[in-house]
């Protein structure tokens, strides 16, 4: 190597390696890890296509999509693709809904706030998934131009049919806008069936990526109302993120060692594991954890209402008693790091993520380890 005179080998700092099951960022496989160090590349360079254009590609095969949407690459996280997406499809004239079954959820309501947008909160409780009444109670009676929501709750393991709400909130003239970050790449996204506008992920969840990029999945129509929404910001502009995205370019600087992870996973996933295999394994995890929490002594349950679990996460009630801390340590003991549960919940929980590439097996010996450490607390 021209120049270089160090050592290959990166000196021991004391860093731990430990598997992740909490929910995001996940475990990634060491050969998509090693696809990082492919050739670094200029961002405005034709290298760049190269990657991104297959990247793309794959990605709407991932989210079952036509040609009336057009994926963009947000530098960042999936908050950042959210954010584009209220702050360019909402006019200072226009109402939002913000619907929440958690915190994420109100995240969503918290950015279109602090972008200076009339927003409206539909908060139902945790735990609970959308109720399609009370949501066409306040579309009757607020009339919003735009409804955002989430797909899948991190926070509680509660996913939503976001095809029944978006095709409701579509029946009263609304752009659907949904979060889909945790759950994006694990199951179905009914974009294209459910007529959703803008649909926002990112890379270090159900995708099995370190995190860095925001992805947004936009239609055509979206990009239309855009160009009538005044002060889109500079990188929440989603109609300079589609401009750069036809050119198979990000609008600021590519992170590019994960352009080249993103790559190499998009291609396993599409053109190896498949698409609906990835989505049947997802399945698969859900319920061999729900199987190992009917298992657990009283005190323990599931969190979620009954048909509303997530596919990519559990969530679990457990006792006021449990030193959910230093489960957690045990846990890091054992090689693993361990989800003590969304702390601003007044409920006590843990949860479990299984998305991305931990498979059914790794699954079984994680929660057989939590298992031990469990009965030797209790």
């Amino acid at each position: 190597m021209i120049g270089y005179t160090g050592s290959m080998e990166l000196p021991d700092v004391g860093f731990e390696e430990l598997i992740l099951y909490i929910t995001g960022p996940t475990y990634i496989r060491p050969d998509v890890m090693l696809a990082g160090l492919y050739p670094v590349f200029g961002h405005r360079d034709t290298e760049a296509t190269k990657r991104l254009e297959p990247s793309m590609r794959n990605l709407k095969r991932i989210a079952e999509v036509g040609d009336g949407y057009r994926v963009v690459l947000i530098p960042g996280t999936g908050s950042n693709a959210m954010e584009s997406s209220i702050r360019s499809l909402v006019r200072d004239d226009e109402k939002v809904l913000c619907v929440s079954v958690g915190e994420f959820g109100d995240l969503y309501h918290k950015m279109a706030t602090t972008n200076g947008k009339k927003a409206e909160l539909l908060r139902f409780d945790s735990g609970q998934s959308i109720d399609m009444n009370q949501l066409d109670d306040n579309l009757r009676r607020l009339r919003p131009a735009v409804v955002a929501m989430t797909h899948n709750e991190t926070s509680t393991g509660v996913v939503n049919d976001v095809a029944a709400a978006s095709r409701l909130a579509r029946s009263y003239g609304a752009l659907p806008l949904v979060d889909g970050v945790s759950i994006f790449g694990g199951a179905h996204s009914h974009i294209e069936e459910a007529d959703i506008a803008i649909y926002s992920t990112s890379t270090q969840k159900c995708l099995g990526l370190p995190a860095g990029l925001g992805i947004a999945i936009v239609s055509g129509e979206a990009l239309e109302k855009a160009k009538s929404v005044e002060n889109r910001g500079y990188t929440t502009d989603i109609l300079a993120h589609a401009d750069s995205a036809a050119k198979f370019q990000t609008l600021t600087t590519t992170p590019t060692q994960l352009a080249n992870q993103l790559f190499y996973q998009t291609g396993y996933i599409v053109e190896q594991e498949g698409v609906e295999t990835r989505f049947r394994r997802h399945e698969k995890m859900r319920d061999l954890t729900h199987e190992w929490v009917r298992t657990l002594p009283d005190g323990f349950g599931l969190f979620t209402e009954p048909g509303a679990a997530s596919p990519t996460l559990t969530c679990i009630r457990v006792p006021e008693s449990l030193d959910r801390d230093a489960l957690k340590e045990a846990m890091r003991a054992r090689g693993y790091l361990f989800d003590p549960g969304y702390k601003k919940m007044k409920v006590p929980t843990i949860r479990i993520g299984h998305m991305g590439d931990i498979t059914p097996d790794m699954l079984r010996e994680y929660l057989s380890s939590l298992r031990m450490e469990l009965d030797q607390m209790l």
